[in-house]
């Protein structure tokens, strides 16, 4: 939601929440690439390259943030799709949408009045997202969770 500048960035004044399956999310970690080489976990650039020019999603590990933007010590992950995955997205992995841009109006209300306390009760609770090891593997993640 700081992305948009909780709500107020030109042509992003409006939010959604987009549930989607996890059936769905799995499918996308599993045909992802990481948008970066990273030796760990790709042969040669080569092979990263030829797989990231292949891949419906690309992800990467971004630092979390706090509600002043302060780096939290874990990282998020970020989802980006393309061709197939999009088509998936939008025709089977959708459960719900709900437009949450009036929460998001006083969270940032409530932060420029500086509760910042108020603010963080009105976010939607975060948890770990318990991840199969062979997904973890393909993306750089714990065995255990992303998040």
């Amino acid at each position: 939601m700081y992305r948009c500048g909780w709500a107020s960035k030109p042509g992003q004044e409006r939010v959604l929440a987009i549930e989607i399956s996890r059936a769905g999310f799995e499918w996308a970690l599993v045909h992802a690439c990481l948008s970066h080489f990273d030796p760990n976990l790709h042969d040669d650039r080569r092979a990263w390259s030829q797989g990231l020019a292949a891949s419906p999603v690309r992800v990467q590990w971004d630092p979390e943030r706090s509600l002043r933007m302060q780096a939290l010590p874990y990282r998020s992950l970020q989802v980006g799709l393309s061709g197939e995955a999009v088509d998936r997205y939008v025709e089977d992995w959708t459960v719900s949408i709900k437009d949450i841009t009036p929460a998001v109006e006083t969270i940032r209300q409530r932060l420029n009045a500086g509760d910042e306390s108020a603010a963080s009760g009105l976010l939607p609770a975060e948890r770990p997202y318990p991840l199969p090891a062979e997904v973890a593997a393909l993306i750089g993640g714990s065995p255990e969770r992303i998040g």
